[in-house]
This record gives C-alpha cells, sequence and structure tokens, in this order.
C-alpha cells in the first residue's frame, strides 16, 4: 500500500441506514458501527461463526469487532483508519451475510443441517422473506 493513497470516502449516517436498509436488512447502524447480531443455538454455533468471520476479514484484511456468548455472536464494522463507515465494511458485511447465512438450495445435491433434530442445529437462520 502507498501512502499516497486517497482518504476513504465515509457516509454519513442517513446514508448508512438507506444502505443497510437496501443491501442489509438485518444490519444497524448504532453508536458509529454497522452491526448484526447472529443468533446461534449454542457454544457450537457460536465458534462456527466465529472462525468463519474471522476468515472472512483475514482474506479481506478489515477486521470486525466481535462479541460472542453462549447463544450468539455480534459483528461490528467500522473503518478505524477512515473513522467511520466506507464501502469497506458494507462489503465485509455483505460477504459476512451471504456466507454466514447461507443454506443449500432447494435444487441442491447437498442436503443442509437437519432442522428437525436439535442435536444438529447450530445457526437460527432468519426467516425467508
Amino acid at each position: 500500500m502507498t501512502e499516497a493513497k486517497q482518504q476513504e470516502r465515509t457516509y454519513d449516517e442517513a446514508a448508512i441506514t438507506a444502505r443497510l436498509a437496501a443491501e442489509l436488512p438485518q444490519w444497524r447502524y448504532e453508536n458509529g458501527w454497522i452491526r448484526r447480531k447472529y443468533k446461534t443455538h449454542g457454544w457450537k454455533g457460536t465458534l462456527m461463526v466465529i472462525n468463519a468471520v474471522g476468515h472472512l476479514a483475514e482474506a479481506a484484511w478489515h477486521h470486525p469487532d466481535i462479541a460472542a456468548s453462549y447463544a450468539f455472536v455480534e459483528v461490528k464494522l467500522m473503518n478505524h483508519a477512515a473513522k467511520g463507515i466506507t464501502d469497506k465494511d458494507f462489503e465485509l458485511a455483505r460477504k459476512i451475510e451471504e456466507f454466514v447465512q447461507w443454506r443449500p438450495g432447494a435444487d441442491s445435491a447437498l442436503e443442509g443441517t437437519p432442522g428437525d433434530d436439535q442435536r444438529f442445529a447450530y445457526i437460527k437462520y432468519d426467516k425467508p422473506a
């Protein structure tokens, strides 16, 4: 990276909330961060979400803050260098959302996690719109 790189564009609150509503409706803007809480069925699911987010963040070289408990993970994004919300935050949030919420489609050869057996449940997926 060069030092000549321009300062990244930051968005104001109105633009952030409008963009979240249009692109990432499960995310919210609060206290300078865009945030999303993923509910899990327990510690196993929580660790799986944390590891998935960690992989994406490292690959993107843009690192969120993560808060976790037994049955949830909260992901918070804000560009520290730019001191605000930038395109990096929206792009990584979108990738996290796609990855964590992904399930095989109805026409897939993959079965997906059995939803009727709590022994295998790990993420509380959003209900389809």
